[in-house]
C-alpha cells in the first residue's frame, strides 16, 4: 500500500483546505443548535458530528498518520471514528458544542495550513488534497441533509440564486440518442494521470459492443409520463427487489413530489414547494425506480463502462474507430467552467436537460458531469488488481452491496469530478441527488 504522488501547487492546496472549511461551516452556520443535531434517521448524520468529523479525518491523517503529532482532543477518536461509532449512537455521543466545535475545526485547519508552508513531503500533500476531498463529498451530503431534512436552501458566498438554478443558455429537452460504436476501452484511471480514488484504479480493457445512449438524463416531465400511466402500480415494471422494496416504502412517486386535487405536480424544493420544472433531470429517484421507469419505457440502464465510454472517449479522426486516449472531462482536458456544467451549488439547483451545450462529450452526451449524478446497472465492484489506498475504508467494505453511479450533480465540487470517478449507493437510496439516462435495446 502506497500514495499516490500528486502533483499541486502548495498555495492552490492550502486555498482548497481554506474553501472546503470556510464551505462546511457556511452550510450549518444558520442553523438553530436544534437543527445541527436533526431527527434520527438512517440516512443522515448530525450536522454537528459531521462538522466534527471533518476536521478529525483531516487531522488523523495529515498531522497524526503523517506527521505525527497527538491529538488535538484526546476524545477525537471516540467521537468522530466514523467506522468505529455506530451510526444510530451518534445523536447519544458528548459532542462538544457548536463553539467547541468550530474551535477543533479551525485549529485543525490551522495546523494543517502551518505544514504546507513548509516543505511538506509527497505524503502529507497526498493526504491533504485527500482530506479537501474527502470534506468535498461530505458538503454535498451536507446538502441533501438538509433537503431530507425540509431545511431552508443555504445561503453561500459567491454562489447565485436562491434555490431556484440561475437562467443559462439552451434550455428544454434534449430529446434522442448518440449511437456509440463500442469498441475495446481502457476503462477506469490512466496511472500516469491526476488524482484518481482507489477504486478508479487502474485503467484496464474491456470490450463494449454499439450502443445508443439518451443524450440528455430522463426529465422531470418524462417520468411524470411514468408516474401518470401508474407505473408505480404495474407489477411488470419492476424487478422483484425493487418491487419489494416499492412495497415496503409505500412509494407512488419520487420521494419529494406531491399533486393535490388532480392539480399539478409539485416537488419540495428544501423548504418550499414549487411546480415541477418539465426539462429539469428527475433527481432523488432510487435505483429500483431508475429500473422501473426504463422497463416501462421499453430502455435500460447503461453500464458504468458504456457510461464512461460515451463521456470520455473520442473518435480516432485518422480512419475511425476509437482513440487511444480518453478524455478528462467529457468536452475534453480543460477543467470544467460554468459553461460546460452545472457544479459547485451554481444556482442551488439543477437546470434544463438541453443546456450548457459546450460541455457536450465527443459523441453528443450533455451534462454527464454536474447538474445529476447518473445510476448506471453496473454494480460497484473492484477493478482487477485493485489494492487499497492508505484510507482503506473508502471503498473496500462496499464492494458488491451498491450501485455505481457516475457524473455528479449541481453540488459537486469541480475539483473532485473527472470522467472515471465513481460513486456508489445501495439501490434504495432517494435522498441523494441522483437520476439517470437511458440506453436502447438492442434488437
Amino acid at each position: 500500500m502506497s500514495t499516490q504522488q500528486v502533483d499541486i501547487p502548495l498555495a492552490e492546496l492550502a486555498q482548497r483546505t481554506v474553501d472546503a472549511r470556510e464551505r462546511t461551516v457556511e452550510l450549518a452556520s444558520d442553523l438553530s443548535d436544534e437543527e445541527l443535531m436533526g431527527p434520527r434517521l438512517s440516512i443522515v448524520n448530525p450536522m454537528l458530528w459531521e462538522v466534527g468529523h471533518m476536521a478529525w479525518f483531516q487531522e488523523k491523517w495529515v498531522l497524526r498518520h503523517v506527521c505525527g503529532e497527538p491529538p488535538i482532543r484526546e476524545d477525537a477518536d471516540a467521537l468522530y471514528d466514523s467506522m468505529a461509532v455506530p451510526h444510530d449512537t451518534r445523536w447519544d455521543l458528548p459532542l462538544p458544542s457548536r463553539e467547541g466545535t468550530l474551535e477543533y475545526v479551525y485549529a485543525v485547519r490551522d495546523r494543517v495550513l502551518d505544514k504546507l508552508r513548509g516543505a511538506p513531503s509527497p505524503a502529507l500533500v497526498y493526504h491533504a488534497l485527500y482530506s479537501v476531498f474527502h470534506e468535498d463529498m461530505h458538503t454535498e451530503a451536507f446538502t441533501y441533509t438538509r433537503q431530507t431534512l425540509a431545511y431552508p436552501a443555504p445561503r453561500l458566498s459567491g454562489v447565485p440564486g436562491d434555490g431556484r438554478a440561475v437562467p443559462v443558455s439552451g434550455g428544454g429537452p434534449l430529446p434522442g440518442d448518440v449511437t456509440v460504436p463500442g469498441g475495446r476501452l481502457l476503462l477506469g484511471a490512466a496511472p500516469d494521470g491526476p488524482f484518481a480514488f482507489d477504486n478508479e484504479k487502474w485503467a484496464h480493457p474491456v470490450e463494449i459492443r454499439p450502443f445508443a445512449i439518451a443524450r440528455a438524463p430522463v426529465t422531470q416531465d418524462e417520468f411524470a409520463a411514468f408516474v401518470d400511466d401508474g407505473g408505480y402500480d404495474r407489477r411488470e415494471c419492476w424487478g422483484d427487489k425493487g418491487w419489494a422494496w416499492r412495497q415496503e416504502a409505500g412509494a407512488r412517486h419520487p420521494v419529494y413530489w406531491r399533486r393535490a386535487d388532480g392539480g399539478p405536480w409539485l416537488r419540495r424544493d428544501f423548504d418550499r414547494w414549487v411546480p415541477l420544472e418539465p426539462h429539469r433531470p428527475v433527481v432523488h429517484v432510487s435505483w429500483y425506480e431508475a429500473e422501473a421507469y426504463c422497463r416501462w419505457a421499453k430502455r435500460r440502464l447503461p453500464t458504468e463502462a458504456e457510461w464512461e465510454m460515451a463521456a470520455a472517449a473520442q473518435v480516432n479522426p485518422r480512419g475511425g474507430g476509437l482513440a487511444e486516449t480518453k478524455r478528462r472531462f467529457p468536452w475534453g482536458d480543460a477543467p470544467p467552467t460554468a459553461a460546460h456544467a452545472n457544479l459547485d451549488w451554481r444556482g442551488l439547483g439543477c437546470v434544463d436537460v438541453a443546456a450548457l451545450p459546450e460541455g457536450d462529450s465527443a459523441f453528443g452526451c450533455r451534462q454527464m458531469l454536474g447538474n445529476v449524478w447518473e445510476w448506471t446497472s453496473s454494480t460497484f465492484q473492484p477493478y482487477p488488481g485493485f489494492v487499497p489506498d492508505p484510507y482503506k475504508e473508502y471503498s473496500e467494505p462496499w464492494f458488491g452491496g451498491r450501485k455505481v453511479l457516475r457524473g455528479g450533480s449541481w453540488a459537486t465540487r469541480s475539483r473532485l469530478i473527472w470522467n472515471t470517478w465513481r460513486n456508489f449507493f445501495t439501490p434504495e437510496r432517494r435522498d441523494v441527488w441522483a437520476g439517470f439516462r437511458t440506453c436502447a435495446i438492442a434488437g
